[in-house]
């Protein structure tokens, strides 16, 4: 777009047609408007990069604004200001001459602030009889007071950026760190596949990152760092469904076999011993009975959930799925959680691990608490009621906390 140029009324200077409209602009301002000088200056400080300026073109508007004597800019008083170089300089910490027209003419190109030139370009001020000023020569801040409102919202946006992009390296930073932990754990398990060949990825995706990534550096490889979470998370639990039917199938085989053995000396058994098999046969069903709804599982963990396929948990099966990967996560072996599994039933087993990955940053040892709480269970002095509960309530009072 062609911008031209013109002249100003004394012929000293040239500017682009953007800057008179900016100036133009600067003069229609709501009648009785006024806005706090240093609310205004944060916001431009804070939205620096977006209006193209620099650090030391900052410090010269902070030191343009403390020649106005109010702290207010106030649309019926006068918002030129009229320093001389060597003055502003000084307030600007030292700023040699050369760079402080530099930094000044970038002000004025972000139309923040606009020239008022006298006919021999020197900045002053005419006074009247009673010491006011009738007309001065020197910078106007007319601008920032005319763009408030727009520089106001110009700086939250750049904070809410700022803030998605602080969040989205926290976000790959943790997925980062599952997946390391989940290849590592596939590695040591023996899951079939070409897991050096993932890892391989997973590293080349780590390198990619440079030092100091833009956001849109970072949303790519979340993206790919995500895809490649969820491709390990399938191949764990169809590995981990796999390894459970082949258990299953083995324990119902024993069971039958069992079933099949006592069938024949069933009628050798004295009727104290049946009346005790058949006690502890009750206790140890009503222990394996889930006792609590889903929904107040999750309530109670609600951190499970993020380890559900997509990021949710709908039903019992998604839980113990999601428990599975938690195990993988939280370094539990294998052969603790499965021993959980026969002892307290899948569902309960799944219930004590999201109750763990809760509280998680209390536990030294995830493996060595679940094993711990198996044989609890097996001698009759754990069940999971008061420990769901106790989470729920937790969970509740820092709801409360927070409201």
């Amino acid at each position: 777009m062609h911008t031209g140029s013109v002249t100003t009324p004394f012929g000293r200077r040239s500017m682009t047609l953007a800057l008179v409209k900016r100036q133009i602009a600067a003069t229609e301002i709501k009648p009785g408007k006024s806005i706090d000088k240093w609310k205004v200056f944060r916001d431009v400080a804070e939205a620096r990069e977006v209006l193209g300026l620099q650090d030391r073109s900052v410090a010269v508007l902070n030191a343009l604004l403390t020649f106005h004597p109010a702290n207010e800019l106030r649309q019926d008083e006068p918002l030129v200001v009229f320093p001389s170089n060597a003055q502003l300089s000084l307030r600007a910490h030292g700023i040699a001459g050369a760079t402080l027209r530099r930094h000044l003419a970038i002000l004025v190109e972000a139309g923040l602030i606009t020239r008022k030139d006298s006919a021999n370009g020197k900045r002053f001020a005419r006074k009247n009889g009673k010491g006011e000023i009738e007309m001065a020569f020197g910078f106007d801040l007319s601008p920032l007071l005319a763009r408030a409102e727009g520089l106001a919202v110009m700086a939250q946006e750049v904070v809410a950026a700022r803030a998605a992009f602080r969040k989205a390296k926290e976000t790959l930073t943790i997925c980062r760190r599952d997946v390391r932990k989940l290849i590592s754990a596939a590695i040591e398990e023996g899951v079939e596949g070409d897991w050096r060949s993932i890892e391989d990825l997973y590293l080349d995706l780590t390198a990619r990152l440079p030092r100091t990534p833009s956001p849109a550096q970072v949303d790519d490889l979340l993206g790919k760092m995500r895809s490649l979470y969820n491709q390990i998370l399938s191949r764990l639990k169809i590995h981990e469904e796999t390894r459970f039917r082949s258990a299953n199938d083995a324990h119902y085989e024993r069971h039958i076999q069992n079933s099949e053995s006592e069938s024949i000396h069933e009628s050798e058994l004295r009727p104290r011993e049946e009346l005790e098999v058949k006690s502890n046969g009750a206790d140890l069903t009503s222990r394996l009975i889930t006792a609590f709804p889903l929904g107040v599982v999750l309530r109670a963990c609600p951190q499970i959930r993020d380890y559900g396929l997509g990021g949710n948990v709908e039903s019992w099966r998604d839980l113990m799925s999601a428990a599975v990967v938690v195990r993988s996560v939280l370094g539990v072996s294998p052969s603790a959680y499965q021993d959980a599994c026969e002892a307290m039933g899948s569902e309960n087993a799944a219930i004590a691990m999201a109750c763990i990955l809760e509280r998680a940053s209390f536990i030294s040892s995830a493996g060595g608490y679940l094993r711990d709480l198996t044989r609890r269970w097996e001698r009759g002095e754990f069940s999971l009621g008061p420990m769901v509960m106790a989470q729920l309530r937790a969970n509740c009072a820092g709801s409360a906390r927070r409201a």
